[in-house]
């Protein structure tokens, strides 16, 4: 399966790059020539949220800079609920992720284009395009701190991270009440650098209107310079394969 979305990414970047150089460059006839939009995106290990700032180069072709926060996670990375058998007076028990050392975080800066199959697209109709982007990427890796309860009555609760000093309480289900709060840690936050590339299909409901509403579905990856270190007791990778699909709302001028 990874070999065949390899080949397919490559074959149709090939493709779009062809095409892109047959387009008609002239712009006769465009009335706006700007777009910005919002990307909500759900992929299969994660999500993300872009901006895009596109210049809208002819009815065939727009370029765009995209901007994104978002958050990657672990193939094998599930949720559970806490097995602490204390009482839960005056104190909230919370889902937490079994065996996970690290969050990782991405901020994503790149740029791409879209490529519309015909002239349709300019008439208010459904525009059928070819979205493909890339750029930088930057995983900002957080020690993922768990609340460990030190006895039933909840008077000693302790929030902690991986060690090897903390194995033992990290992975005894019978401590842990959930996870730690989102700020905890986060002056620990380290940055592995890399970069990220798209190819998707892009549906556009009136694809020179005012107002941008459109549809993505697609493939993702982002490779980092070395292996992101998410799990405790799984394999870990430098790479992250999605499939996503987004919805995007915004404006033209």
């Amino acid at each position: 399966m990874m070999k065949f979305l390899f080949s397919f990414s490559i074959v149709l970047f090939s493709f779009l790059t062809a095409q892109s150089q047959r387009l008609d460059n002239s712009a006769k006839g465009i009335v706006y020539d700007k777009e910005t939009a919002v990307d909500i995106r759900l992929h299969t290990f994660g999500y993300a949220l872009n901006v895009d700032f596109g210049k809208i180069n002819t009815y065939y072709k727009t370029t765009f800079y995209q901007f994104g926060l978002g958050e990657l996670k672990h193939f094998k990375e599930t949720n559970r609920s806490s097995e602490f058998g204390g009482s839960t007076s005056g104190s909230s028990l919370t889902g937490f992720s079994f065996g996970k050392q690290n969050s990782c975080y991405v901020v994503r800066a790149g740029m791409g284009q879209k490529i519309y199959f015909t002239e349709k697209a300019a008439k208010n109709g459904v525009g059928l395009a070819v979205s493909y982007a890339g750029g930088a990427t930057l995983g900002l890796i957080k020690p993922y701190y768990l609340e460990i309860a030190g006895s039933t009555d909840y008077s000693n609760n302790i929030d902690i991270k991986y060690t090897p000093e903390t194995a033992t309480d990290f992975l005894d289900l019978t401590k842990i009440r959930g996870k730690s709060n989102f700020f905890t840690g986060i002056g620990q936050t380290t940055v592995i650098p890399g970069v990220h590339g798209e190819v998707a299909v892009h549906l556009d409901w009136g694809a020179f209107d005012e107002f941008l509403r459109a549809v993505e579905a697609g493939i993702m990856l982002d490779v980092f310079i070395k292996k992101v270190p998410i799990m405790i007791t799984q394999q870990n990778r430098a790479y992250f394969l999605n499939l996503y699909a987004s919805v995007q709302f915004g404006k033209r001028k």
